[in-house]
């Protein structure tokens, strides 16, 4: 099929597009973001005001990038400047408009940041959101029809492999994080610092938190953008933390497939979605505060065979679950024509 994505071609995205041309399908990417990338204080702009003004620059952006062209299916991957008028524009131009959202576009945690894809929710053909509350929210705004599924890692990405002697020796570490310094974050690692646990972060806004002073000697750059700095540093850690952003009402995370899928030992908040997805203490460890994470971090450094073992079997019932991109991707396309 010829299939137009609406969504950035790095990141999580990127590899989402990727899946969709390993599956034989002949893709064009626009960023509507570009439209609005250069514009001062954009970030406020969006997040209060709802994109009110930039959704019209993205809209015309979007439509000058394809000018002429038809497709058989649009794909909006997160779409917050994608605008309900953009979507009914899209129809003209491809069989179906479906929308892909690993965020929480109907929680509170983002003020107005989502409003233009609220509002355009019943304009399209398909929605596809990964928390089973979005499927209610989504139907409340009159969505046509809704589908719920599990985030998922990339086939390519985040492929389990064997590290260089070098990689090794630059990424080597023994309990890993990778994410955002949000608020409840910085209490939580100054806890497992605390308790002793010889944690490693990456991440991006961790400076703000106040905790900053204590987290410092502890940090050890910005987030890993990179795919491949991402994965490796992921298989260079003895131990890799999945928490989540409460806010966002999260019970797994893309780290809860990304970790798995490249034979990394997941160590997670306990929440029913990880329990489903994973056999505790035999495929992935969970916990349910720093005292006990503090716990399942010192007993896997000091057991190695236990360790390596929760990273085999883990990687082993990631496979058996099959939350890849190709397989999310290509049920999204049915469900899109179904």
């Amino acid at each position: 099929m010829r299939l137009l994505y609406l969504g950035t071609d790095t990141g999580t995205s990127g590899h989402r597009a990727n899946a969709l041309r390993r599956l034989g399908h002949d893709v064009t990417i626009v960023d509507p973001y570009r439209a609005i990338s250069k514009i001062p204080l954009k970030n406020p702009w969006q997040r209060y005001l709802g994109s009110l003004g930039l959704a019209s620059l993205a809209r015309a952006y979007v439509l000058k990038s394809i000018s002429g062209q038809t497709f058989d299916l649009v794909w909006v991957d997160g779409g917050p400047h994608v605008s309900r008028r953009l979507v009914e524009d899209l129809h003209q131009l491809a069989f179906k408009v479906v929308n892909y959202h690993v965020d929480d576009p109907f929680g509170r945690r983002d003020a107005n940041y989502w409003l233009q894809y609220r509002q355009a929710v019943r304009a399209y053909d398909l929605m596809v959101v990964v928390r089973e509350e979005n499927v209610e929210e989504a139907r409340r705004l009159h969505a046509r029809k809704v589908l719920h599924v599990f985030r998922s890692a990339d086939e390519v990405a985040h492929a389990a492999r064997v590290l260089t002697e070098e990689e090794k020796a630059k990424w080597s570490s023994d309990v890993l994080f990778v994410g955002t310094g949000f608020p409840e974050r910085g209490a939580f690692f100054s806890e497992l610092i605390r308790l002793g646990v010889p944690i490693s972060i990456y991440g991006n806004g961790w400076q703000l938190l106040k905790e900053w002073k204590a987290l410092q000697p502890y940090w050890k750059g910005p987030g890993l953008d990179d795919a491949h700095s991402y994965s490796t540093a992921i298989l260079a850690a003895k131990v890799s933390l999945g928490l989540l952003s409460t806010e966002n009402r999260d019970l797994h995370t893309t780290r809860s497939m990304e970790i798995p899928s490249l034979g990394g030992t997941f160590c997670a908040q306990r929440t029913l979605e990880h329990v489903a997805l994973y056999t505790e203490d035999e495929e992935a460890v969970f916990w349910s505060g720093p005292e006990e994470c503090a716990f399942k971090c010192r007993s896997l450094l000091s057991n190695e065979s236990w360790r390596e073992s929760i990273a085999r079997k883990g990687h082993e019932r990631f496979l058996k679950n099959g939350w890849t991109n190709m397989r999310v991707v290509e049920t999204v396309l049915k469900a899109a024509f179904e």
